[in-house]
């Protein structure tokens, strides 16, 4: 299959590239990102564009694309309401709305959300309700499936790293206690293989569940 991947030169998105080069199952791999990536494999095109908010003049790009893992996110913290659904309902929207336009719903969407995402788009907490609003949105586009991963603590694996310093400082610190906390709490952690492992599987065999746990990517993973 053909994969369409946003946000690759992060932590979550470079991990899901990686999963994606190495799989049998993908033929091709186009990255849209604003700047390029530090990768060269036969199977990636990667493609600088600098608007995200309007990707009309490459959407032909997209018409062949079976799959969409798009795994772009900022942080909620220091940001207003008004700009932090911008960037994650706004633009998400922007985008998946182009790529249905252009696969006619051949394609499958995988969205990278977070555990806490509040669905009902009501509660106290400003980046749960947009990231619920966002996930509502790209399940009423015509997609063939959509998937929203809610994922928890993500461990980095195969030298990845957060762009965010202080992200990666937590990463550190945990990665210290992730074999005490995948043993007590798998509820509560995947990796960025297991994220993009799973991504690949629902992508090529779907998955009975829209909204997937830690649990459920992990599960998935092991397919």
């Amino acid at each position: 299959m053909n994969v369409l991947i946003f946000g690759a030169t992060g932590m979550v998105g470079k991990g899901v590239l990686l999963e994606c080069l190495d799989d049998a199952r993908v033929t091709s791999v186009l990255l849209v990102s604003r700047q390029p990536i530090d990768i060269a494999h036969t199977k990636l095109t990667d493609l600088v564009h600098r608007n995200f908010f309007d990707f009309t003049n490459i959407q032909s790009k997209f018409t062949d694309m079976d799959a969409c893992f798009f795994c772009l996110g900022v942080t909620s913290v220091g940001m207003s309401e008004t700009e932090y659904r911008r960037l994650t309902y706004d633009l998400t929207v922007v985008a998946a709305t182009t790529i249905a336009s252009a696969t006619a719903g051949r394609l499958t969407f995988c969205y990278v959300s977070g555990e806490g995402t509040d669905s009902t788009e009501r509660g106290p907490t400003m980046w749960a309700r947009i990231k619920g609003e966002t996930e509502n949105a790209l399940l009423r586009l015509p997609f063939k499936a959509a998937y929203m991963f809610r994922p928890a603590y993500i461990r980095p694996l195969r030298g990845v790293r957060s762009k965010t310093w202080w992200y990666q400082l937590v990463y550190d610190a945990l990665g210290l206690f992730y074999p005490f906390l995948r043993k007590f709490f798998p509820q509560r952690v995947t990796t960025t293989v297991n994220v993009g492992r799973a991504m690949i599987e629902v992508a090529a065999r779907g998955h009975s569940k829209t909204i997937l746990s830690s649990i459920d990517i992990n599960q998935l993973a092991l397919r």
